[in-house]
């Protein structure tokens, strides 16, 4: 059997070692990563859910939370965890989360670290292929948790069939923000550590923005460490899917664009522009607009 054909056949039978080393080709497009990618059920239906949102939110402790409630009724839960790139050797800075440790060893539970690699939005080129992977492999729901870097986090809509902004009640700057970009994105906002002073009041505030809106979106609040209001989010989770066609041509283009974009620059190669960054920034005459002309041609 062809290994591309092997690995898939492991992958759909829920081998964590087999989708570990799937995975692992395709982020790094080495091997047979690009038959596995084309070998995938397209069709396949399992909830995305993007969580995203400011640093400092407990993101990560509401994705705990969540997984907790799912694998105790016996659901199988993905966790791509998007993590902050070292700009000094293009590694993810948190790996796997700390906070999600407990998890590890849950059978019903299977967590991924991703760095962005300079991806401003917080999405890795290889975040969505790496999402349509975990797909093959017959999860429940896959849980995608960005860095949160502001506004220019709404590529996570593009990947997500469902998109959780979570905000804390001190997010004051944050519910500027939502009517510049988060609120085309959000599905749900989740106030978390909703136990803090003035949480009604932000609460309250934000309702009035959403009103303005041209859609209804749920806000919910949370306190993840505790345990607090999780049921009522989880149930938002299971709700159906309302099915938009004419935003999934439009995701479904951006899906193509993104897949042409990095086969277009993956010969391109990092280390090497970080070795002649070094030499070139030396020189009197450095223009990075020249420099970067002049790599794309040598390369």
């Amino acid at each position: 059997m062809n290994t591309h054909l092997s690995i898939l056949s492991e992958v759909k039978a829920g081998n964590y070692k087999a989708l570990a080393r799937a995975l692992t080709f395709v982020e790094n497009n080495i091997g047979p990563a690009d038959s596995i990618l084309k070998g995938l059920d397209s069709k396949a239906n399992t909830t995305v859910l993007g969580i995203t949102g400011p640093p400092g939110a407990g993101k990560s402790t509401l994705v705990n939370a969540v997984t907790n409630y799912f694998a105790a009724i016996g659901k199988r839960i993905a966790i791509l965890a998007i993590d902050p790139t070292s700009p000094f050797n293009f590694g993810s800075l948190l790996g796997d989360r700390i906070r999600m440790s407990n998890q590890f060893n849950n059978p019903n539970v299977y967590i991924r670290s991703l760095a962005t690699r300079g991806a401003l939005g917080g999405i890795s080129a290889k975040t969505i292929e790496m999402v349509d992977v975990l797909k093959a492999s017959n999860f429940d729901l896959i849980i995608v948790e960005t860095v949160g870097v502001g506004q220019s986090e709404v590529e996570i809509a593009g990947l997500a069939d469902k998109t959780v902004v979570v905000l804390v009640p001190e997010s004051g700057d944050e519910v500027q923000h939502i009517k510049s970009g988060l609120m085309e994105i959000a599905d749900c906002f989740v106030i978390n550590k909703a136990d803090r002073e003035g949480a009604d009041v932000f609460a309250n505030n934000l309702k009035k923005i959403v009103h303005q809106g041209t859609k209804a979106i749920p806000i919910l609040k949370t306190v993840a460490d505790k345990n607090t209001g999780i049921d009522e989010f989880c149930a938002w989770i299971i709700q159906p899917l309302t099915p938009d066609h004419s935003r999934k041509v439009f995701l479904f283009a951006e899906k193509a664009w993104k897949i042409i974009q990095h086969q277009k620059m993956q010969h391109i190669d990092k280390k090497r522009l970080l070795e002649r960054i070094q030499a070139a920034i030396k020189l009197d005459n450095f223009n990075i607009y020249r420099f970067a002309e002049e790599f794309v041609n040598e390369s």
